[in-house]
């Protein structure tokens, strides 16, 4: 079983590595590592449709491929063993190189992030030099298979990579729990400027139920709030380092605000409302002193991610903040934990770092970030934008009257009116419920009179300024999607 026995090394490899990773730098691990480095090279494209086709899914996914990828690998290089000893090293090698290159490709990446990987590809290496050597049991089978040698390996190695990778859970759980304990012993501040009462009218589910999540991040970052440091420099004329608990001290405002994500196609999902709570954005700035020329704002989260915010949008009276609070709590891990930066109006690709732990002011000529250098548009304003939400597609109800719902919006415009359209009929208007500002999507609904037979339902929205929203489909890359949402159902 040559097979099994290199995927044994390799198991054990890994094992030990992410041992290691997890108690001193979780990032470092070889699977985050590869997998963000996949992630990187990726083309847009398939990026897309990762998120197109797996939605919140897609890291699992990747992962899993991963693993299947190494377990292929290992069982060529344990067969490749079993005939050269200096095969299976040199496979074990190269496999800790890999993880290794990948480890210190990471932006937020030093030296010795390298080392989970190498010590993964010295102990597999180690295994398979053991068992290159000829085999001296005393019950060969056929072919001169080694049974019993066979089981002491298998017990001795899996035995090991099993306790290694239990250890590896038991540190990151220990991590995350002191991180989980940090964040549930926070007592928020009640905002200097509130955020006012949802309108009389509003319907349920104004609130996201279950915020959308994307971002590059394989495994969610940890960070304790007793450890996070907030730097400000770059074009300024005094840099600055807050704390977290300096940021606390400042007075701090809520909103309702809605939250895009560009990769979202016409009538996705990946668009979220929230209240948040933070600190204005705008004035922290101001103090630094912005150098006149600065007209990008770059955001860099832990883990190395950057996104560039023109600092025009930071500047012009709306609420960009660095949030601290999400629905009245502080901000849940997967969603940036202990600070993230919310720019009303852009996509979150633009305005919206988590994790963020670092302020430059810099100039869009003289930088380009994660998403520009990868084709996106440097700028992100968000569209006018509308979609059904009931029924559900391809729904099958009964004649007579319906209620049509769903969402529009166009941050810091406003929606005018919302369209329903059955078949190729005439436009009808659709009743807009209240909304408490400009920056939130505004829910609508339509009763229909629907007669027998398959049918289908578009919707279209009016900004505030008079704009139309387009009907000219267009994909998310490389600035957003367009297009009118449509769905069909069947009446009966």
């Amino acid at each position: 079983m040559p097979a099994l026995i290199g995927i044994l090394a390799a198991g054990l490899g890994l094992a030990v590595a992410e041992l290691l990773a997890a108690a001193t730098r979780p990032q470092a691990g070889p699977l985050v590592a590869v997998g963000g480095a996949a992630i990187d090279a990726a083309p847009t494209p398939v990026k897309e449709f990762a998120v197109r086709t797996f939605g919140t899914h897609d890291k699992p996914v990747l992962l899993a491929g991963i693993v299947v990828v190494l377990v292929l690998v290992a069982a060529a290089v344990g067969v490749g063993n079993a005939r050269r000893r200096w095969i299976g090293v040199t496979g074990a090698a190269v496999l800790g190189l890999v993880g290794a290159a990948a480890a210190l490709s990471r932006p937020a990446a030093g030296w010795y992030d390298a080392g989970p990987a190498v010590v993964a590809g010295l102990v597999a290496g180690a295994v398979l030099w053991w068992r290159g050597r000829p085999g001296r049991g005393d019950a060969p089978g056929p072919a001169g298979f080694d049974r019993r040698a066979f089981l002491r390996t298998a017990v001795v190695v899996g035995g090991g990579a099993v306790l290694a990778g239990g250890g590896a859970e038991v540190v990151r759980r220990a991590r995350g729990g002191a991180v989980t304990r940090s964040r549930e012993a926070i007592q928020l501040p009640a905002a200097a400027d509130p955020a006012r009462p949802l309108p009389a009218g509003t319907a349920p589910g104004f609130y996201s139920e279950r915020f959308y999540r994307v971002d590059t991040a394989l495994s969610v970052p940890r960070v304790d709030v007793g450890d996070w440091r907030l730097r400000v420099h770059g074009m300024v004329d005094r840099e600055a380092t807050y704390t977290f608990d300096d940021l606390l001290r400042r007075p701090l405002v809520e909103r309702d605000i809605t939250l895009n994500c560009v990769s979202s196609e016409v009538g996705g999902p990946y668009t979220g409302t929230a209240r948040w709570l933070g600190v204005p954005l705008a004035p922290l700035l101001r103090e630094a002193g912005i150098d006149p020329a600065a007209d990008q704002l770059v955001a860099r989260s832990g883990e190395g991610m950057t996104i560039g915010t023109p600092v025009a949008t930071v500047l012009d009276g709306r609420d960009a903040m660095l949030c601290v609070g999400m629905n009245g709590e502080p901000l849940p891990l997967e969603h940036g934990f202990p600070v993230r930066m919310l720019t009303p109006g852009l996509y979150g690709y633009a305005g919206a770092c988590k994790w963020v732990t670092e302020l430059e002011l810099t100039t869009f000529a003289e930088f380009d970030a994660y998403w520009v250098r990868r084709g996106w548009a440097a700028r992100g304003p968000v569209k006018t934008a509308s979609r059904i939400d009931k029924p559900q597609p391809f729904a099958q109800l009964d004649a007579g009257r319906v209620t049509v719902a769903g969402v529009a919006w166009a941050q810091g415009r406003g929606i005018r009116t919302v369209e329903v359209r059955v078949d190729e009929r005439p436009w009808e208007k659709a009743e807009l419920l209240p909304a408490p500002s400009s920056d939130t999507w505004v829910q609508w609904r339509w009763e229909w009179q629907a007669a027998p037979g398959p049918h289908t339902l578009t919707v279209r929205a009016t900004d505030g300024a008079g704009a139309l929203q387009t009907e000219t489909r267009a994909t998310p890359f490389p600035d957003g999607a367009t297009g009118w949402h449509s769905i069909t159902a069947t009446i009966t």
